[in-house]
């Protein structure tokens, strides 16, 4: 764990509902996590009445002055071009210079990697970030990546960002050695195209640095047979997007069963205190604050829409990943990776297989 205190750069412009939901968020984490102090970038105007209207905030917050915001319409090259005045801009790169310790925004996500990959460049080790976050499962949380950053992988990034989300589960959920499995459509050694069964090659080879499930199916995501899963952003957006909407229909059939007849009502009164812990565990706002793995430096991401308290789980992923030196192990894992890598063949493409799913 890392000593002394820890500095996090927060965007306060960014996001559906900021700066209030910005504001409100560090406020809550205040409390949570005492030994952190923040730096609000934006408009001064709008966020001092907010901070002085909470008690004791002021105290742990500095207010920086950003003339400029990012909006959800600006395409990531436009807002490295001409954002360098804004919240995100400057946020970024009080984490880059080493005034902060890490960056959290609820910006747009696009120009808020593209602000980071040009401010923070890749740590050693590191081709490509990912974009990770965790889910709910039967058996607690798994950590997904890539979720969105690459519609492209080859093996190299697979096995890069198997590294990258188990050291993030290491950090965020505290296992000493996360089960890692790489998602393909089938858990058989020959399914699947020639880039994932080379990852998986080089991540179930003597020395490598994680703890190789193999391959998993789309069904085994929900019910925690591995910590971590790997695939690549195009594959990993589309399941999270169907896991997210699938939750939302169920949920909406819950509400609607109860409401179908007056015995369905009474019954709703004595199942409300399950439905609670039901709705307690599913929360999306617990899940909040999807991380840049790869950077060379910490960059979080909260969802756009989400509220104050969603905000500082996003705060506390940051504080996490900086008290718990993920950044060091990190760089040490992917080390070991390399020295795999570099010193086994690549699996002979003459081995293909099939791709279709059984």
């Amino acid at each position: 764990m890392s000593a002394g205190k820890v500095v996090l750069a927060l965007d306060g412009m960014g996001g559906d509902h900021a700066p209030d939901v910005v504001v409100e968020g560090a406020n809550i984490a205040r409390e949570r996590y005492p030994g952190t102090t923040y730096l609000l970038f934006g408009d001064p105007a709008r966020l001092k009445p907010l901070v002085d209207r909470r008690k004791g905030l002021a105290q742990v917050l500095e207010i920086v002055p950003a003339e400029d915001v990012v909006t959800a319409d600006d395409k990531p090259s436009l807002a490295v071009r001409r954002r360098r005045k804004s919240s995100m801009w400057l946020a970024v790169q009080a984490a880059t210079e080493g005034r902060a310790d890490s960056v959290v925004s609820a910006g747009n996500t696009g120009a808020l990697l593209a602000i980071s990959m040009f401010s923070m460049r890749m740590v050693t080790g590191a081709h490509r970030p990912a974009l990770a976050s965790f889910l709910p499962t039967r058996r607690g949380e798994v950590v997904m990546l890539d979720l969105g950053a690459n519609v492209e992988c080859d093996a190299g990034n697979l096995a890069e960002f198997a590294v990258m989300g188990s050291v993030f589960a290491q950090t965020l959920l505290g296992l000493d050695t996360p089960r890692v499995g790489v998602l393909n459509v089938g858990s058989e050694e020959l399914k699947g195209h020639e880039e994932v069964r080379q990852a998986a090659a080089w991540l179930r080879h003597e020395g490598s640095p994680i703890n190789f499930h193999g391959f998993v199916e789309g069904n085994d995501i929900g019910t925690g047979v591995v910590d971590v899963v790997v695939t690549d952003g195009f594959t990993g957006n589309v399941a999270l997007k169907a896991i997210e909407g699938t939750a939302k229909l169920y949920s909406s059939f819950v509400r609607d069963t109860f409401r179908t007849s007056t015995f369905a009502k009474i019954g709703y009164l004595f199942a409300a205190g399950a439905l609670k812990k039901f709705q307690k565990r599913v929360d999306p706002r617990r899940y909040n604050g999807g991380v840049f793995l790869g950077l060379d430096g910490i960059c979080v991401k909260s969802h756009g829409g989400t509220d104050a308290l969603g905000f500082a789980y996003a705060i506390g992923v940051a504080n996490d990943l900086v008290r718990y030196e993920y950044k060091n192990k990190l760089i040490d894992g992917l080390a070991k990776l390399h020295q795999v890598t570099s010193t086994t063949e690549p699996t002979p493409s003459a081995l293909q297989a099939s791709g279709g799913a059984e």
